[in-house]
């Protein structure tokens, strides 16, 4: 007798093409996962979205919310709509489906949906953690800092059947401000290697004289990016040069710096690129850079690291579970446009560090492929799904 398919169901708000890496990974473990199982993913609607698609296998059901103007950034209301549509349309998808296990990303906003959905219908819930729902040191209301959203976050931990972080960063914020009863799993996010594109610099308007850092990520605060241009400021080098992708509600803000810095010459926003785009550049390109305050996990990481780029980083967050000083990245303190501009003209002037940086990458990034990575989530899910049975 054939062994009953799996039935998943997926609540995450975000899902490409919105938001960053938290729902670029969700599709890489669902493209994984759907092999073997029914996935079905509950994410919320932007403009020009269909309501329902097919994606590969995975059924993509999204529901309506307000007042999201941007799919770099979410707003509260469009958060806070999501919780109360997404109910609704969960409520209908479960009853139909009746899955056997929901993965829920995020503890906020879909933690408060994933726990509703599995306490009404007794489905285990296996919550997925990525940093910034947790601990974000950019906003003045993290939850980890905030009477209002700390309670909530710690209730959505200790609701769920399992926890899984994505880092050893991610569980240690788990732990120090949470306290959750239950244990918390290290799963790093999943990647699917792109191949390289074949492109020439001349093709893209890049020079072949000029050594290029290139960032990518949402324009937000917590990324950044300043310190990264200061750095760029702070090298007289006018070959050297910096390529910025993503878009977002910092971009007046760093323009403004550009222009005052009279950097016009040596940055170039190129604004929110698909995959295809995004690689182009990065394959191009000479240094990969993220001056972020905090990652959770950064699948940026793993972009880079399989186009072969060395990087230069902060040192703060689950990067440091991946990237060692020396070895495959630069490390540097969060805001430190010095030792960043040092780091950059280290890779530019020293060949052989470049290239050993640059082959460890290659060979690192393997660890973090799609399916070793799904095939441990897939097996919680089978030992929770046989367990209730």
């Amino acid at each position: 007798m054939a062994e009953k398919k799996l039935k998943i169901l997926i609540v995450n708000y975000e899902f490409p093409p919105l938001g960053g890496g938290g729902g670029v990974a969700t599709l890489d473990l669902g493209l994984e996962w759907v092999k073997e199982a029914q996935v079905d993913i509950l994410t919320s609607h932007f403009k020009g979205l269909p309501f329902y698609e097919n994606l590969n296998g995975i059924n993509v059901y999204r529901t309506k919310i307000f007042f999201r103007t941007s799919r770099d950034a979410a707003t509260f209301v469009s958060m806070a709509s999501y919780l109360i549509t997404g109910f609704f349309k969960g409520i209908s998808l479960v009853r139909k489906n009746r899955y056997d296990v929901i993965n829920t990303h995020f503890a906020v906003p879909s933690g408060p949906l994933g726990y509703i959905l599995s306490k009404v219908f007794s489905i285990p819930n296996v919550l997925s953690l990525h940093g910034g729902d947790i601990y974000d040191p950019s906003k003045k209301l993290s939850p980890h800092d905030s009477a209002i959203f700390k309670p909530v976050v710690k209730f959505i931990l200790n609701s769920a059947t399992k926890i899984v972080a994505q880092s050893s960063n991610t569980r240690d914020n788990a732990l120090k401000y949470y306290s959750p009863k239950n244990d918390v799993d290290i799963i790093p996010l999943a990647f699917h290697p792109p191949k390289t594109p074949r492109v020439t610099r001349k093709k893209l308007a890049l020079s072949d004289d000029d050594f290029y850092v290139i960032t990518i990520g949402r324009l937000i605060k917590r990324k950044s990016i300043q310190t990264l241009l200061y750095a760029i400021k702070q090298i007289k080098n006018e070959k050297i040069k910096l390529l910025i992708v993503g878009d977002g509600p910092e971009k007046d803000y760093l323009s403004s710096i550009v222009a005052a810095e009279k950097l016009e010459g040596r940055v170039k926003f190129l604004g929110f690129l698909e995959d295809d785009d995004k690689y182009k550049f990065l394959s191009l390109c000479d240094v990969f850079a993220l001056t972020s305050l905090h990652e959770g996990f950064g699948i940026v990481f793993m972009e880079a690291m399989a186009m072969g780029l060395p990087i230069v980083c902060t040192n703060h967050g689950g990067q440091v579970d991946f990237l060692k000083d020396k070895e495959n990245a630069i490390l540097i303190n969060v805001g430190d446009h010095n030792k960043c501009a040092e780091g950059i003209m280290t890779l530019y002037k020293n060949k052989k560090l470049y290239q050993k940086l640059a082959n460890n990458n290659k060979k690192k990034v393997k660890d973090f492929y799609a399916p070793a990575v799904a095939s441990r989530y897939m097996e919680i899910f089978k030992s929770l799904s046989d367990r209730d049975k």
